[in-house]
């Protein structure tokens, strides 16, 4: 790891003297790169458009609740990679975790709330999330059920990667009053694969017959990304596409309507 951190700090230094020889800026701490290097796991080497500088890891093992420098570390590289850690503010909260998880399902690690050198290692060197639709629009949403992850695509650019938690796939058979009556609602509690289209939204929390529903943004009928108090590291929803309630907050601002949603695999417990 030490090896791999002289040559990072070395690249960095190259790449700031180049910056400073052809008086060209480089915004965002990212790079333009000319192709793509599939590997045999089925990720994408970020260098397809553009590869995050780069990063030189604390190697500090950080534990949920951890605060400090390293934890802004992570922070920062996260968000620099598309994940949504939440505020940059050197405190490993909830939000960090679920991008961490995002992160470590990615790059095919057991998702961890500890940080340990695997997943520092994996940051100095990340790989994308494999496309499902190769040749999908430019602007598009592609879950990945067996990864429990949903990326969101703007101009033919990775803008987001996060954690869900999509149906549970277990029957259910639940009652609720709705129009004023009780009523029987039971269904196979799946979240269908297919191509789809995003339609109606609400703003903040929307009552239906199943639960609250924070800012849902509806692809397939009844079934939405919407934030959640609870998104775990298994399908757990009634079929709806859980997200963490941070990025439920901003996702309607970066997914329009009649945006392609493409979902497509199979979770297996």
């Amino acid at each position: 790891m030490r090896a791999r951190r002289r040559h990072l700090a070395a690249a960095a230094l190259l790449s700031a003297a180049a910056v400073a020889l052809t008086g060209c800026a480089v915004t965002g701490a990212e790079h333009a790169r000319p192709a793509a290097v599939s590997l045999d796991s089925g990720a994408v080497r970020l260098v397809s458009a553009w590869e995050p500088a780069p990063f030189v890891a604390p190697g500090k093992t950080l534990k949920l609740g951890a605060k400090g420098a390293a934890v802004k570390a992570l922070q920062t590289r996260l968000k620099q990679l598309k994940y949504l850690p939440g505020k940059i503010d050197g405190r490993y909260g909830g939000a960090t975790q679920a991008a961490v998880w995002a992160f470590q399902k990615v790059q095919g690690l057991k998702p961890s709330s500890t940080i340990t050198a695997r997943t520092w290692n994996a940051l100095e060197q990340p790989v994308q999330p494999k496309v499902l639709v190769p040749n999908g629009k430019p602007d598009r949403a592609e879950v990945n059920l067996t990864k429990q992850i949903m990326v969101l695509y703007r101009g033919g650019q990775v803008r987001l990667i996060t954690h869900i938690s999509s149906g549970s796939g277990v029957p259910y058979v639940e009652y609720a009053m709705w129009n004023g009556e009780r009523q029987r609602f039971s269904g196979d509690a799946r979240t269908p694969t297919g191509n789809f289209k995003t339609t109606w939204r609400r703003s903040g929390w929307h009552k239906s017959y199943l639960g609250q529903l924070y800012n849902p943004i509806f692809f397939n009928g009844g079934i939405a990304f919407h934030g959640a108090l609870s998104v775990p590291l298994y399908p757990a929803s009634h079929g709806c596409v859980r997200l963490p309630m941070h990025v439920a907050e901003i996702l309607p601002g970066q997914l329009g309507t009649g945006v392609p949603v493409h979902v497509r695999g199979k979770f297996a417990r």
